[in-house]
């Protein structure tokens, strides 16, 4: 081979590889959209709720409220008691029964009260009594009876219901359980005396000894039963009665 072809040769490899070359960068070089993109700047990490890295007009975040555990309560007072609950349901009920007997009961009282001087009797010793008539004793009676038996009933319900252990009584109600030492006595005094007024009479004898004070223990009983039903029915509170 000559020089000549020799040179054609070489030139004809040279163009043929600018053609190739080319060709073969572009398909080694990314696109735009594939090229890696420089990392995103990452915000600085918020730094944890401190009081002292707050702004100054922040708000402060509210406290939690304590739990009952934090109070001091133990997990066993904190279950429900059936028995307990079982036996406040019971008691309130009674008490209930209670105070709607002892309104009732005041009624027949008062009419009992306004119905006694119809029944005594104005003889003098040795004297046929003919008065009162039997029709008003016999409402005075019937009165009385009717009251000491819903008054009897009225305590039942107070005296049975069921006590709760650690109960501390308030003034009102102290108030109220020291007037019945009053009213009590007297509710069992009163138609004792009452009968025994009336066997007199009955005898044609003028009321006389222990019998002669039925009106005013009936009065007495009276007053106190109605300040007893106050006791706890007004607003009113002794503090004198509290301990402190």
């Amino acid at each position: 081979m000559n020089r000549k072809s020799v040179s054609r040769a070489v030139d004809i490899g040279v163009v043929l590889l600018a053609l190739v070359v080319p060709r073969f960068s572009q398909a080694q070089t990314p696109a735009p959209s594939q090229q890696q993109q420089p990392p995103a700047k990452q915000k600085p990490a918020v730094p944890p709720n401190n009081p002292q890295n707050a702004a100054p007009n922040a708000p402060t975040p509210a406290t939690p409220a304590p739990s009952l555990e934090d109070l001091g309560f133990t997990p066993q007072q904190m279950q429900a008691n059936p028995k307990l609950q079982a036996t406040l349901d019971r008691r309130t009920e009674m008490l209930k029964i209670h105070q709607r007997l002892g309104l009732i009961t005041a009624a027949p009282m008062i009419a009992d009260l306004i119905t006694g001087p119809m029944a005594k009797a104005k003889g003098k010793n040795g004297q046929t009594i003919t008065e009162p008539t039997s029709a008003n004793v016999d409402l005075h009676a019937a009165l009385g009876s009717a009251t000491a038996g819903l008054y009897f009933s009225t305590a039942y319900f107070a005296i049975f219901a069921p006590k709760i252990a650690g109960e501390k009584k308030h003034g009102a109600i102290r108030v109220h359980e020291a007037l019945a030492f009053i009213h009590g006595p007297g509710m069992i005094l009163t138609p004792i005396l009452g009968s025994m007024a009336f066997r007199q009479e009955q005898d044609g004898e003028k009321v006389h000894g222990i019998a002669s004070a039925h009106g005013t223990v009936a009065i007495t009983t009276a007053i106190a039963y109605g300040a007893a039903i106050v006791a706890v029915s007004w607003p009113i509170h002794l503090e004198f009665w509290e301990k402190k």
